[in-house]
């Protein structure tokens, strides 16, 4: 056929299409941090209790969460050049309404607005990848993009600091429009033109269901622990949860054209890779949550040092992620990640040795294992589940993904928050002082992370074990 894209037209310029889904990944890594170092400083601008102004993350969350299969199933029916340059659009316009913001919930409404265009990007940037690198090169391109999101990990929290402390809280999602209008404008420039006509419909049917099913899941996940697990707003939540997500599930099994090919979970590095992810997420905010607590309660760091002490992690992690995701071209992925999963929970559990006496530098080297192991683990886990996935669905394998990451984000907080509550309200009880509870907690949460950590490593070894399948 005439006038046809051709069949991977990402693959003629490949570095410089991962050089435009770096930038939102980048742009994507940095709000997260850069908004929640300035929550405090933005609640007491309005005169809003913190519950309130947690809307302002929470409602991000929510709405990336509910949009990223869709997304992705879009960018896989009509092409991603559009769809990731809409995003950057979006989300440079949704920063701009977010700075003027004169009141709370006009702040949490360009949040959300902000969320449709990271959902944007976070659903199509991995399918650009893998398309504009189908050969042996994946490995290191995923690689590299594990080194940015390190890196917007690590200047978000500085940068969001110096900013409010310099300009002023609005001046958090101002700094966005310089790099997404750029994003944009590249997006137009490199990536190719691959929109393409399509007879398939979109499922907007099942596209709510699964919105419905996963706004309620992450609403009880988030707030059961502050309600209580029994609470009947809780309880209701969970029961329209999988009410949704059931009907959701037996629509996409029936239906020509699914949201979600459910056949994708079929393919076993898919479906273990992304399981494993999950783990990993979990056990990940766990320290993420309670370590800045231990260190300021317990061992008596400021705020200077605390931060210090945590950006060791990501900074660890953006120089083996490149390193990892270049091994995986020529070493099995389960090997890498098994062995990043065991650093992992290694890391965790030293945690769980520091004492009131730990200085700086103790705390920072069990900072420095987790960054290391994490590292090990997220680039060849990536480039396993992404390059088992058919071309075709890229990019419902990509959004895919980014939701388990984003699941075990919200997952790992509360499992790690109920853990130490329960560990923590138990010692109070026995008669222990504060700080000696607030210790028993922290150990707990975190030797039930390092215990989910050991089982995405024992995944791993499942998955080194497996036969291949024939080809």
């Amino acid at each position: 056929m005439t006038g046809t894209p051709p069949p991977n037209p990402f693959a003629a310029k490949p570095w410089a299409c991962l050089g435009v889904a770096a930038t939102g990944t980048f742009m994507a890594t940095l709000d997260g941090g850069i908004v929640n170092v300035a929550l405090p400083t933005i609640a007491q601008g309005f005169g809003a209790d913190l519950p309130v102004a947690q809307w302002a993350v929470t409602v991000y969350l929510l709405v990336i969460a509910c949009l990223l299969p869709a997304f992705g199933r879009l960018g896989d029916m009509h092409g991603r050049r559009r769809k990731y340059r809409a995003g950057f659009l979006i989300f440079a316009g949704a920063s701009a309404l977010c700075g003027a913001a004169g009141s709370m919930g006009w702040l949490i409404a360009g949040r959300a607005l902000q969320a449709v265009g990271a959902a944007l990007l976070m659903a199509n940037g991995p399918a650009i990848v893998v398309m504009s690198f189908p050969g042996p090169e994946r490995g290191r391109a995923l690689g590299m993009i594990g080194m940015v999101v390190s890196l917007g990990s690590l200047a978000g929290p500085s940068l969001g600091g110096l900013l409010v402390d310099l300009f002023g809280w609005p001046s958090i999602f101002y700094v966005n429009l310089p790099v997404g209008l750029a994003g944009a404008f590249f997006a137009g420039r490199i990536l190719p033109d691959d929109r393409r006509e399509t007879h398939e419909r979109f499922d907007l049917p099942g596209a709510a269901l699964y919105a419905v099913g996963v706004v309620f899941l992450l609403t009880a996940v988030t707030h059961g622990g502050r309600w209580g697990w029994s609470f009947p707003g809780t309880l209701a939540c969970f029961g329209v949860a999988a009410a949704g997500l059931a009907l959701f599930l037996h629509r996409q099994a029936r239906v020509a054209h699914p949201v979600v090919d459910l056949s994708l979970f079929r393919i076993p590095e898919l479906a273990l890779g992304n399981l494993a992810s999950l783990l990993a997420f979990m056990a990940l905010l766990a320290n993420a949550v309670l370590l800045p607590f231990f260190l300021a309660r317990v061992v008596g760091l400021g705020p200077g040092e605390t931060g210090l002490v945590m950006a060791v992690l990501p900074l660890a992690m953006s120089f083996v992620a490149p390193l990892s995701g270049f091994a995986s071209e020529k070493v099995s992925h389960a090997l890498l990640t098994g062995a990043g999963m065991a650093c992992v929970a290694g890391g965790l559990y030293s945690q769980t040795l520091l004492a009131a006496s730990a200085g700086f530098w103790r705390c920072a080297a069990g900072q420095a294992i987790l960054g290391v192991g994490f590292g090990l683990f997220l680039s060849p886990n990536n480039n396993a589940v992404l390059g088992s996935a058919p071309r075709a669905k890229s990019g419902v394998a990509g959004a895919v993904m980014a939701l388990v990451r984003n699941l075990g984000m919200v997952c790992g907080i509360a499992v790690a928050t109920a853990v130490y509550e329960a560990w923590r309200n138990a010692s109070l009880a026995s008669g222990h002082g504060e700080t000696e509870a607030f210790h028993a907690g922290f150990d707990a949460a975190l030797t039930t992370a390092a215990c989910l950590a050991l089982a995405g490593m024992l995944l791993s070894v499942f998955r080194a074990l497996r036969k291949p399948p024939k080809r």
